[in-house]
């Protein structure tokens, strides 16, 4: 297993403090459409530098390092509860490097181990198939962009918001308009449409794991993504809530089976520091190649 540690260690490491190569082309995209001499202008300069620094450095790209959530693709008979104890020394490992933030604390008294491991953290999602190999992707979730996160329930009266895409557009975008500038925006939403309360946020964690210029399969959602996409960045609110051009990077949007009583929509903020990375692993638990 000191392989498999040594490379999940890896992936820890390079998710905190290197951006991925199509997050960092949407900043650049939406540094060149930003006004000269704005605020806005300025604040994306200053991402940008960030970005930068802590990729030369190697250094957390921010001081807050997240929920530390592991999506593993894993062959039939693999021993899921081996690789969880590896992947919590890996992590153990990487905060005391600095990697990650001591950022873990008990809920009901407060205490920080200066672990990160604990009750349900990290969290693991495993995923049996058919196929051969193993792929892990890695997404560090800040606890900024969690809080500004938003359920709702259609139909929605306040909203005049029915049971249909029209009615989801219009909850998606009132969860923006209710973000404002927190979440350290501008921001990507993780969007599903349908499940229970759980499964509904759960699934719209996963739209993270895509890649922010691709095109969604189904075409009502790929014009609902394009379309909420464009009228966020109409809105004006801008990176940080300091007014501008672009509020979002991007929009993902799933869908999975509800039941006729339930309509949830359940909209996920991912920060402008979008931590996500990801490999496949050779059988000894070495990296064969990276994913993003």
């Amino acid at each position: 297993m000191r392989v498999l540690q040594e490379s999940l260690i890896e992936l820890l490491r390079r998710t905190s403090a290197e951006m991925p190569e199509d997050v960092q082309q949407a900043i650049v995209r939406a540094l060149q459409t930003e006004r000269q001499g704005t605020i806005a202008e300025s604040t994306l300069k200053i991402i940008e530098r960030n970005i930068e620094l802590a990729r030369r450095k190697s250094q957390p790209i921010c001081q807050d390092t997240g929920s530390i959530l592991f999506y593993v693709d894993v062959p039939v008979s693999f021993d899921e509860i081996a690789f969880a104890a590896t992947a919590c020394d890996a992590v153990r490992q990487a905060t005391a490097n600095g990697w990650l933030r001591q950022n873990s604390v008990d809920t009901l008294t407060g205490r920080n181990d200066g672990t990160n491991v604990g009750p349900g953290s990290p969290t693991f999602h495993f995923h049996q198939r058919a196929s051969p190999g193993i792929d892990v992707r890695l997404i560090l979730k800040g606890g900024g962009c969690e809080n500004v996160g938003s359920q709702y329930s259609l139909p929605c009266e306040r909203l005049e918001a029915d049971r249909d895409l029209d009615g989801c557009r219009k909850v998606i975008l009132d969860a923006v308009v209710q973000a404002q500038g927190r979440g350290c925006g501008p921001g990507v939403l993780g969007v599903c449409l349908g499940g229970d309360r759980a499964t509904s946020y759960a699934f719209s964690k996963t739209q993270f794991l895509r890649l922010l210029d691709d095109r969604n399969p189904v075409p009502e959602l790929d014009r609902l993504e394009q379309d909420i996409l464009r009228t966020a960045n109409l809105l004006g609110i801008g990176p940080m809530g300091f007014g501008g051009r672009t509020t979002l990077l991007g929009v993902k949007i799933g869908a999975i089976n509800r039941l006729p009583a339930s309509f949830f929509v359940s909209v996920s903020y991912m920060c402008w520091a979008y931590r996500r990375q990801g490999v496949t692993l050779s059988p000894d638990g070495g990296i064969e190649r990276w994913l993003y």
